[in-house]
């Protein structure tokens, strides 16, 4: 058992290790290659590239160098990071577990509405400059001409057949209910001195860079998109913490195993001394 702990962590360590080394080269990479709206995600990607390479360090030095020590650090990060996890994935599944669009029959796209999400997604897409950034994204990405370009042939019934994505659907188009006649994908009519209840009708527009981006139903749609990848991220985490257990139980024994081999050998260099 000493030996089958010790080198599983041996193992896991130097993988990770090696395995942190294209984490942080990606994460500079995404610094000098990639648009403002991708950058957003350098730093978190640094830090955990950071983060497994220092670990796994540790983890190593505990292994090759017979510390205790070390391994008593790397168990306590190990632990630590654990917790952290799994109090992520409770607050993830709080944020997440509410909210979806509304179902209606024979279309191939849901309607969205921002209340149907968590007062926490709700309050953050809310934010002013929050928006603006979003909005700015969604604008560089072209999601909306993109979406032009798939269904420019199509007819209304068509488009309302389309399996649309809920960026797409949310503010790429006007919501249902505006009942704006139809030109192409992008292009709608509205009615001469029409007065809509539902202030998204008023905030379409046909200009390309305007469209339904300062739409509540695109809000809607954009938080039920971070709300989808977030619950795959809470999936990831889930089947992520239970691996950690698992390592941290090998970790565990491999301490163990350390402390009683310097135990025996104090004790023996003791007696016959």
């Amino acid at each position: 058992m000493f030996r089958l702990s010790n080198n599983l962590i041996l193992l896991i360590n130097f993988s990770t290790l090696i395995l942190s080394i294209p984490i942080i080269l990606e994460s500079k990479s995404l610094g000098r290659d990639y648009s403002d709206c991708e950058k957003w995600l350098q730093k978190p990607i640094l830090i955990f590239g950071i983060c497994i390479m220092v670990l796994s360090t540790i983890g190593l030095v505990g292994i090759c160098c017979n510390a205790a020590a070390f391994l008593w650090i790397y168990l306590f990060l190990m632990i630590l990071i654990i917790i952290a996890l799994f109090a992520f994935n409770i607050f993830l599944f709080v944020i997440t577990k509410k909210g979806a669009g509304k179902a209606t029959y024979e279309l191939g796209f849901e309607d969205y509405r921002l209340g149907n999400h968590s007062n926490w997604l709700q309050r953050r897409v809310e934010n002013f400059d929050n928006w603006n950034n979003i909005k700015s994204c969604l604008q560089q990405a072209q999601v909306c001409a993109k979406f032009n370009a798939d269904h420019q042939n199509d007819t209304i019934q068509s488009l309302y057949q389309s399996h649309l994505s809920s960026i797409q659907s949310g503010c790429c188009k006007p919501p249902r209910v505006c009942e704006f006649e139809y030109e192409s994908a992008t292009v709608w009519k509205k009615r001469e001195n029409g007065t809509w209840s539902n202030p998204d009708c008023n905030a379409w527009d046909n200009n390309p860079n305007v469209l339904c981006f300062d739409c509540n139903a695109c809000k809607g749609g954009v938080v039920d998109n971070i709300r989808n990848s977030w619950f795959n991220v809470c999936a990831f985490n889930f089947a992520l913490v239970l691996i950690l257990c698992l390592v941290c139980s090998f970790g565990c024994c491999a301490y163990r195993n350390q402390r009683r081999e310097q135990l025996n050998r104090h004790f023996f260099f003791s007696y016959y001394r």
